[in-house]
């Protein structure tokens, strides 16, 4: 069995694994979460650790058969990214460059709206989905964090494509730890 389709559990984690229901229960400290699974798996309780198999729990057509490898790694992709959610707490965080762009909440929408001033004639409105949370730490940062990795990761790519950075001046919402190498203009 190769390394790479085998995945360490942390100590804080318990899975549980149900043959007859081909399910995994992940129980960490924030939260508890199911994966439904295709592919065999293998424990090695000694090293703590999950090894997904090619063997599928029925028998399969042909062409399902080159598709076992693909489901594999999707389905230890999958795992890491559970192991993550219920261990941690996933956050992103956005910065907003440029004279006059500011995030602000509105009150009365039970802080899941965000009002956005990005130098357009109108201010920009984002719904914030109920999984998530969100503060604005300074008018210019915006801090979106919660328990799905694929939820945070969207939101805040939504967010940056409605002003995405533009590379003359840099101006726009970029994530906190990016860097915009601006191009040079026009010389006259």
């Amino acid at each position: 069995m190769l390394k790479k389709y085998a995945v360490k559990i942390p100590k804080n984690v318990t899975v549980v694994y149900d043959k007859n229901k081909k399910t995994l229960l992940f129980i960490g400290p924030l939260q508890t979460k199911i994966l439904n699974i295709q592919l065999k798996i293998k424990f090695k309780k000694d090293f703590n650790i999950i090894q997904v198999t090619k063997e599928p729990f029925n028998s399969i057509s042909n062409s399902l058969k080159k598709q076992q490898q693909m489901i594999q790694g999707t389905t230890v992709a999958l795992i890491k990214h559970i192991l993550i959610e219920t261990s941690y707490v996933i956050y992103k965080k956005l910065k907003f460059v440029g004279v006059g762009y500011r995030a602000f909440t509105v009150d009365n929408f039970s802080n899941s709206l965000i009002m956005f001033k990005l130098g357009f004639s109108h201010p920009v409105y984002f719904k914030i989905t109920r999984h998530l949370n969100f503060t604005c730490l300074k008018f210019t940062k915006l801090f979106i964090y919660g328990n799905s990795l694929q939820h945070v990761l969207q939101t805040s790519a939504n967010i940056r494509a409605c002003k995405k950075p533009e590379p003359y001046k840099g101006k726009g919402i970029l994530y906190d730890s990016e860097k915009i190498i601006l191009k040079e203009g026009k010389k006259v």
